[in-house]
């Protein structure tokens, strides 16, 4: 069998620039031992200067220390309290605006400013224009589909019999255990316990409604008290049990969470009339239809978990801003992009299966992700389904107008324009 030329071209690359001898030794297991920093849960302004202390004797400029721990972080540290261990500052990361962005939705309903956090020139200016091309239309219509956090404890059991016979204890004990995983919060509840066999191992799919919060420690500490009695009430006590046996799709792309969902479910659509598109976009529907093609057709041959064009992109920047769990892009990201020819002009649809996000906890009461959920006007209580209707109406708008300039011919000179002034 031939070498791929990929591990060829490594190889060369390798033998080039190190000594085959040289590179085994760097290998090899080091002799040097330094005492980690203790992990510091609450930061104060003695421990971020006792850790910049121990950095700065590791060779870490003084510089670094100015940019990260500047005076305005260092007078607000106790905002990062429940948020971070071993504080050694804050990042600032640019901040763009993308609207007013029309949504028509359940819970969203008007002209919305959304702030995008973002190192990646083009981004916040193609999902204005999207919303340009949006706006000109009548706006998005938006509608929350679902909603409901999934955690997947595993029980293992001797065999096969005792597994069912806890499955059947579960189902005559449901009242029960939704009492006992509801003891552990204020504003979840558990909605529903799906048992799923493998031989002698039992997940069990608990979905819970979060309220206003994204909600992962909610649903983790509920589920470990239903866990927890299910192990002492049980006529059959498992071998072994786990909290979380990665059933779940929690910060994972998965088929499970495309089809049935572990956040908020939206849909968002809109019609673009066709002399909006070829003002806005610069060509015609039938470009744009006849890449999305061939782009359905990538997406199916590469095996991807949904099809859209860059769902994570826009999901990413919102969340960075907003002080969601950033890692959730992971599963936010799954989805589907449709677009079709319309009477008026160009229909296109997406649809996001898990939204996780919140608009209280986490990170969502930190200083500057506060300030962009008031600008959103979306801070507090009662506000998740709308930004939830809103992420999905601003994705929309970042399919269209990628599509487009791709379909156009646009993609490589708006990053070299924007990104390289050229």
């Amino acid at each position: 069998m031939p070498i791929p030329p990929k591990t060829l071209h490594f190889l060369r690359k390798l033998k080039k620039n190190s000594d085959p001898v040289d590179v085994a030794a760097r290998l090899q297991p080091s002799e040097r031992v330094s005492s980690p920093i203790m992990t510091l849960p609450k930061p104060t302004g003695a421990s971020v200067s006792r850790i910049w202390t121990r950095l700065k004797k590791s060779g870490v400029p003084s510089s670094a220390q100015d940019s990260l721990a500047d005076e305005q972080t260092l007078a607000q540290l106790d905002a990062y309290a429940g948020n971070i261990e071993n504080m050694i500052g804050t990042v600032k990361v640019p901040i763009g605006v993308v609207g007013p962005l029309c949504v028509n939705g359940i819970f969203a309903q008007g002209e919305y400013f959304v702030p995008l956090a973002t190192t990646e020139a083009a981004l916040v200016a193609s999902y204005a224009r999207g919303a340009k091309a949006v706006g000109r239309s009548g706006g998005v219509s938006v509608a929350t589909l679902g909603e409901g956090v999934l955690r997947s404890p595993a029980f293992r059991f001797s065999s096969i019999a005792e597994a069912g016979l806890f499955v059947d204890w579960v189902v005559s004990s449901l009242d029960d255990l939704i009492s006992v995983a509801e003891t552990t919060t204020r504003h979840g509840k558990l909605l529903s316990i799906d048992p799923v066999i493998d031989g002698e191992i039992v997940f069990l799919m608990c979905r819970y409604d979060t309220g206003d919060a994204a909600g992962q420690n909610m649903v983790t500490f509920a589920t470990e008290a239903l866990c927890a009695h299910a192990v002492e009430a049980s006529p059959v006590a498992p071998k072994t049990w786990y909290l979380e046996a990665n059933f779940s799709g929690d910060k994972k792309a998965s088929f499970l969470g495309a089809m049935l969902g572990r956040g908020r479910r939206v849909t968002a659509q809109v019609d673009v009339r066709g002399d909006v598109v070829e003002k806005t976009f610069g060509l015609s529907i039938e470009q744009i239809l006849e890449y999305g093609r061939v782009a359905n057709l990538g997406a199916l041959m590469s095996g991807q978990v949904g099809a859209q064009a860059h769902f994570a992109n826009g999901l990413a920047a919102l969340y960075l801003a907003t002080g969601q769990d950033v890692a959730c892009v992971a599963e936010s990201a799954v989805g589907f992009t449709r677009m079709e020819r319309s009477e008026s002009g160009l229909l296109v649809t997406v649809t996001l299966p898990n939204l996780m996000l919140g608009t209280v906890g986490g990170g969502t009461q930190l200083p500057t992700q506060s300030a962009c959920l008031d600008v959103i006007g979306l801070r507090g209580t009662g506000n998740a389904s709308a930004l939830a209707e809103i992420a999905a109406a601003m994705c929309l708008c970042g399919e269209l107008s990628l599509t487009a300039a791709v379909a156009g011919g646009q993609f490589g000179d708006a990053h070299k324009r924007l990104a390289r002034g050229e």
